[in-house]
């Protein structure tokens, strides 16, 4: 389990660390929205690149956070159901959910992606709008999203299952920067 806890830790710092460096494309993503609206008022004049690139921005963010939000315990949830049970209960049924529903669709969505990305990159796919940009950059997020997804969907099962063994402390999911020190030593001596 030790090994395990491990890997978990290493996906954690990947993931929260690639999540906090793309977060700070919202706020490019907000210039540029501004700049083109000044531009478009003052100047009457506008631009579909710079409206897509903002979107493609977006979306690099929303697919590139969404590992560090499942992490961060931020996802969206019934916690009027969810703070009526137990930790335990919580955990067992994060555990099962990660395992039917959350890792079976973004592996589907993994395998989809790549042809996908793939189909847009190698047809150098353009957008339909006049002076659009390329296609294949926006799609690049999606299967990248997904694959940090997946590795961040085997380190909460791996979390999880060392909680309901007793090899962690049960605690709320995205509780501190890192797993506790519990974890670092789980499994040395055997």
């Amino acid at each position: 389990m030790a090994t395990l806890l491990t890997l978990a830790r290493m996906i954690d710092r990947v993931n929260s660390m690639i999540g906090r460096s793309f977060a700070w494309l919202i706020l490019v993503a907000i210039l540029i929205s501004a700049g083109n609206a000044v531009i478009r008022k003052a100047f009457n004049m506008s631009s579909n690149a710079w409206l897509e690139g903002q979107w493609y921005l977006f979306g690099a963010v929303f697919m590139m956070c969404a590992a560090w939000t499942l992490r961060e315990d931020e996802h969206v949830r019934v916690d009027v159901l969810s703070q009526r049970l137990s930790m335990r209960t919580r955990t067992w049924i994060d555990l099962v959910c990660h395992i039917l529903f959350l890792l079976p669709f973004a592996t589907l969505m993994v395998w989809l992606g790549w042809p996908f990305f793939m189909s847009s990159f190698l047809s150098g796919e353009q957008s339909s709008n006049a002076g659009g940009l390329i296609r294949w950059p926006a799609k690049i997020w999606i299967l990248l999203g997904f694959v940090l997804l997946v590795a961040q969907g085997l380190s909460e099962i791996i979390k999880r299952s060392a909680m309901l063994t007793g090899d962690l402390p049960l605690r709320e999911p995205g509780d501190g920067e890192d797993l506790p020190p519990v974890a670092r030593n789980a499994g040395q001596g055997s």
